[in-house]
């Protein structure tokens, strides 16, 4: 069993510090939280590396929320809930669609530069859209330009105390709330931080694959940390797959944005022939999940590696505007986007699961809330519709603000302490374990799955679970404790759900099985696996 701590310790013996809110991680969820919180608060803001190192500095395609007279929130909520496919929380969506316009207005008065048009916000369309809502920043740098402008906030802020390169091991709980952290700084001294309220902003878990456009440090921490506290953790099954990832020797798997495919770029095999009009009448622009599939099809039927993304038709000049960090970056490979066709093939993207919480960021445990990718809002579904996270990040961040007025004061709390007699030292390398657990998602839990392959990797994946039981001590040991503890409840979720609905493709029930599967798959530590039912319009 998954132990409710990952190291021994007891309180007594640590340094103390004390803040207002603490809040773990610097995406925009992180850094936008703590900006609006540090109005009225103390804020202590940890991140494990650089304050800029996280999943938002590399969102490329934008941020969807409506701000043209030609579109309406009522049909990007419609947008939202078809890319759902059923799974999404109405009033979670409709929050999102309403509010998330005017979160756009705050990103802007804090110093973000969205690129205009004639001096109007320049508007673009991804797959799964209706309407062209998508907002982009220096062309294909979105997230880098919102992660600048919050963070010189962060920086200037008085009331902010950032922690760089410190590691949160785990969350500490007393009579049912949690009053803080176990934090690992960079000379590895161990200390506890009390908080009043505890956000996590930790962003996903696409470490869990080999193949991902995500960073190094995208590896779940704030699920596996939630989910050992006892917090309800829902949907984990459903792992988003980007259709174009950069598949070329010695490159990165470079994400391509979607936004590439909104202005016009086609899809072609090996054999140069477009392909996408035999899978879906929306082509190039259908769900991430029907292209990645397509494309993975098509690399089976041609016996190739990739496929290629075309968008030479286009003018050079409007293709080096629009998209200068993908040309530029293509370019340091030799490829010359404007010239030649781009080889891609599907990585892990994003987690649509994570820890659940209502309609204000509020977790199952109290003073525990969750915001941006590590959570589980009910906004995304089986299958997140396209640009649609980075304006659930702040659209929620303001929601938990909100409920922090209501929020009483931390009352005293019992000295903890925690020991399960650890001794053991890794047998093996850690590097080597990632590794082995990274060959085991892709091959039985990636993009198409099969019972008997799920079952295996079951198997494999509790054959690594010795971490549990040794003394871990360095980063890297404790995100392989994370990240096997979020694969083991990626696993557990896809083996239950015996259908295919968004992101979770089953080849054994290739099926959408409404009757049966219209709900979540909700984990707890102590009660294990169970369904819940999902709450129509």
């Amino acid at each position: 069993m998954i132990p409710r701590y990952l190291v021994d310790f007891d309180v007594a013996e640590l340094t103390k510090l004390e803040a207002d809110v603490l809040i773990i991680g610097s995406g925009i969820a992180g850094l936008y939280t703590a900006i609006k919180a540090a109005e009225d608060r103390n804020v202590l803001l940890i991140t494990k590396k650089a304050l800029m190192e996280s999943n938002t500095r590399y969102a490329q395609g934008g941020i969807a929320a409506v701000t043209s007279g030609e579109d309406t929130p009522a049909s990007h909520m419609q947008d939202t809930l078809i890319a759902g496919a059923g799974l999404c929380e109405p009033e979670a969506v409709r929050a999102l669609v309403h509010e998330g316009p005017e979160g756009i207005q705050e990103l802007i008065r804090l110093g973000t530069a969205f690129d205009r048009e004639n001096g109007e916000l320049a508007l673009t369309r991804e797959g799964a859209h209706s309407h062209r809502r998508i907002l982009h920043a220096n062309g294909d740098a979105t997230g880098y330009e919102v992660v600048r402008a919050l963070s010189e906030q962060v920086v200037a802020h008085p009331a902010i105390q950032v922690w760089e390169e410190s590691m949160v091991i785990d969350l500490l709980t007393d009579h049912g709330e949690c009053i803080g952290a176990l934090v690992q700084r960079p000379d590895g001294e161990r200390l506890y931080v009390t908080a009043n309220a505890t956000i996590l902003c930790s962003g996903g878990s696409g470490q869990l694959f080999r193949y991902t456009t995500n960073p190094d440090i995208a590896t779940g921490d704030g699920i596996a940390m939630a989910y050992r506290v006892g917090a309800a953790v829902r949907d984990m099954e459903f792992v988003q797959f980007h259709p174009t990832a950069l598949c070329y020797p010695g490159a990165p798997r470079f994400l391509i944005s979607e936004a590439v495919r909104g202005e016009g770029a086609m899809l072609r095999n090996i054999h140069g022939e477009r392909f996408m009009e035999q899978y879906d009448s929306r082509q190039e622009l259908a769900p991430r999940d029907i292209v990645a599939r397509a494309i993975v099809h098509e690399m089976e039927r041609t016996q190739a590696t990739f496929v290629y993304l075309d968008i030479t038709h286009e003018p050079p000049e409007r293709v080096k505007q629009r998209f200068p960090t993908i040309y530029r970056t293509c370019l340091s490979f030799g490829l010359d986007m404007t010239t030649d066709w781009i080889p891609i093939a599907p990585a892990a993207h994003y987690m649509m699961g994570g820890v659940q919480t209502n309609l204000y960021g509020e977790s199952s445990i109290a003073r525990l809330f969750a915001c941006g990718e590590v959570s589980s809002t009910g906004v995304h579904g089986a299958n997140r519709l396209a640009s649609n996270s980075l304006s659930e990040a702040i659209v929620f961040g303001s929601r938990i603000i909100d409920r922090l007025h209501s929020l009483p004061p931390l009352a005293g709390h019992t000295l903890i302490a925690y020991s399960d007699n650890r001794a053991e030292v890794l047998a093996s390398s850690v590097v080597e374990e990632r590794h082995k657990l990274q060959e085991t998602m892709v091959r039985y839990a990636g993009v198409r799955r099969h019972g008997e392959g799920l079952q295996a990797a079951l198997e494999e994946l509790q054959g690594q679970m010795p971490i549990f039981k040794a003394v871990v001590t360095s980063r890297e040991e404790i995100e392989f404790a994370n990240l096997l503890t979020c694969a083991l409840l990626v696993t557990d979720g896809a083996l239950l759900r015996e259908e295919s609905r968004g992101a979770h493709y089953r080849e054994d029930f290739p099926k959408t099985d409404d009757s049966v599967w219209h709900k979540h798959v909700q984990q707890r530590r102590e009660q294990g696996i169970t369904e819940e039912c999902v709450h129509d319009i």
